[in-house]
């Protein structure tokens, strides 16, 4: 028998996307799949959600102190005690709380000290190693002393007991004024064991940043300290072919399988029903982008690979789509209102939970 709890019907479908009772009406852009059948949310509110049995029951978190009006826009954990969530906002609205007992406390680790900065990702490579990314400010930190525009990129390596801002050579994270990053699903950010890559929109136009992992080394540069372990430089940009010129456009996520094979989504959040301009595939590592000749039916704002169904996965605020072929094309799945992936997880506005069955996925597309 199918519930209507809190605005959604659990047990009934949207395409492959099966509803589940999540207990609030948070908009919910925040999802972590851990494995093991354990998985965290995070919305509005202060709202943090946690399943370990595979979404039969999500359990509501203790609200993290002082949280009652942030937006908990990302969330990253490591097993069902361990978890770290990001809020987004201007300033200090924009913070970052861990706990480690189950989402029974949390602790405040840090706050934006940049009264005009926005935090729009986060994304971990391992235990220790972590980065924050935000929209542009001016790099006027002692350690930091060029002025120059350049998009924020806060690193820890403690496991986020400390976070500093990563101080940049000249050109490196540097961009034109009316760029900006998005926090729509917490994916415009995405790190893997030797690159990193991170998606720009604005009224530039669409880039993406490539970086690369170094350290523990003497880097003979200067007459520095050694480089921690996991330090990335982001030495590379290119162009991508989505929907730019806006602060309402953008490259919004970006995933990519292996070291070569990535695709990039978004559009114009304010035109979700357009199509054009809206996914682009690279084979290269993100050196050199081309748009898909069938895009989804509407503005994007996440994309994951699953490896069980050898296909990617993106999904909107009109819907989800799924692409066989590496992102060149894209056959609709769903017409639901959708923010964030964490496969086999989906969230979207009023606490809407869903999750993938592979079995409901088009089976004529599938090689």
């Amino acid at each position: 028998m199918a519930l209507a709890v809190l605005g959604q019907t659990t047990g009934q479908s949207s395409g492959p996307w099966v509803l589940e009772r999540s207990g609030t009406t948070a908009g919910l852009r925040g999802i972590h799949a851990v494995g093991g059948g354990i998985a965290w949310a995070s919305g509005t509110n202060g709202t943090v959600l946690r399943t370990e049995d595979g979404g039969d029951e999500w359990q509501s978190c203790a609200m993290p102190p002082g949280a009652e009006k942030l937006d908990f826009r990302g969330i990253w954990a490591w097993d069902a005690n361990t978890a770290i969530v990001m809020s987004s906002g201007t300033g200090d609205l924009s913070r970052l709380y861990r706990t480690t007992d189950g989402c029974s406390s949390w602790k405040l680790l840090f706050t934006n000290p940049d009264k005009d900065g926005f935090w729009d990702a986060m994304a971990f490579l391992d235990r220790n190693s972590g980065y924050v990314l935000g929209d542009p400010t001016p790099n006027r930190t002692d350690s930091c002393p060029q002025v120059a525009l350049q998009v924020t990129l806060l690193a820890t390596f403690d496991g986020g007991a400390h976070w500093d801002r990563q101080c940049e050579g000249p050109g490196e994270l540097e961009v034109a004024a009316g760029t900006g990053a998005f926090a729509a699903s917490n994916s415009a950010l995405t790190l893997q064991e030797h690159e990193g890559w991170l998606g720009v929109g604005g009224r530039p136009g669409s880039d993406v940043l490539i970086g690369d992992f170094y350290g523990p080394v003497e880097h003979g540069l200067c007459d520095c300290a050694p480089m921690p372990p996991n330090r990335i430089w982001f030495t590379h940009r290119a162009r991508v072919p989505i929907t730019g010129g806006t602060s309402s456009s953008g490259v919004f996520s970006l995933a990519f399988r292996d070291s070569q094979r990535g695709v990039a989504v978004g559009g114009d959040y304010t035109k979700s029903n357009e199509s054009a301009g809206t996914a682009a595939w690279s084979a290269d590592g993100g050196q050199t982008w081309t748009a898909a000749a069938t895009p989804p039916h509407g503005f994007r704002s996440a994309v994951a690979w699953d490896p069980d169904a050898k296909a990617w996965i993106a999904v909107g605020t009109n819907g989800s789509d799924v692409s066989y072929d590496d992102g060149r094309t894209w056959v609709p799945l769903d017409n639901g209102n959708w923010n964030a992936l964490g496969l086999p997880w989906v969230v979207g506005p009023d606490g809407r939970i869903a999750k993938l069955d592979p079995g409901k996925l088009p089976r004529s597309a599938k090689k």
